[in-house]
């Protein structure tokens, strides 16, 4: 026959660890959703198959975006043109406490299966667990180690998602992008 005075502590203990530690346990993640994004940046390179380019911001940030076939715009760009492009975008950071870090993972298939999606053209779904090296606020510029030891910088344009992230903290990064909506080459 077992102690109830041995249960009963442990199970004391279980309680007021909980509560002394709030912060290691897990936490409700930030999101942003934008129905429109707006990137303005010179055309770095293009993938006619995937009917793809990417973007390098006058900061020096790559932005990968897709056209659909709808954005005969798109038809007409090449290397070098500046371009503003209208698209809608999701992001959802989430604190991972003692996670491993992953490497960049496309999880666009499961996205568009998922019952959230009807009615959404997802073009791609990336999520990875990374560790913060610095967020400077007033910027709104995070940068962070990849799984795969690369350093990443990126501004973060809803500040939000920065709040109360430090340097060593691990997160879940769930990066959900859809088709752009508008391309327009710059003079």
């Amino acid at each position: 026959m077992s102690d109830p005075w041995s249960l009963g502590r442990v199970c004391a203990i279980a309680i007021m660890l909980h509560a002394l530690t709030p912060h290691v346990l897990a936490q409700d993640p930030k999101a942003t959703n934008r129905d429109v994004a707006v990137v303005t940046g010179k055309v770095d390179k293009i993938d006619s198959f995937a009917r793809s380019m990417t973007l390098r911001t006058p900061e020096g940030l790559l932005h990968t975006v897709y056209a659909g076939k709808e954005l005969k715009a798109f038809d007409e760009l090449k290397s070098g043109d500046t371009v503003t492009v209208r698209v809608t975008e999701s992001v959802v950071v989430a604190l991972r406490p003692n996670a491993r870090l992953t490497a960049l993972e496309d999880s666009t298939a499961a996205a568009k299966r998922a019952p959230e999606a009807a009615g959404t053209d997802i073009m791609q779904q990336l999520k990875t667990v990374v560790k913060i090296d610095s967020v400077d606020m007033a910027t709104q510029i995070i940068t962070y180690k990849t799984g795969d030891n690369r350093i990443v910088t990126r501004q973060v344009v809803d500040r939000h998602l920065l709040e109360g992230l430090k340097r060593g903290d691990t997160v879940e990064i769930t990066y959900t992008r859809e088709r752009a909506m508008a391309i327009v080459k710059e003079p």
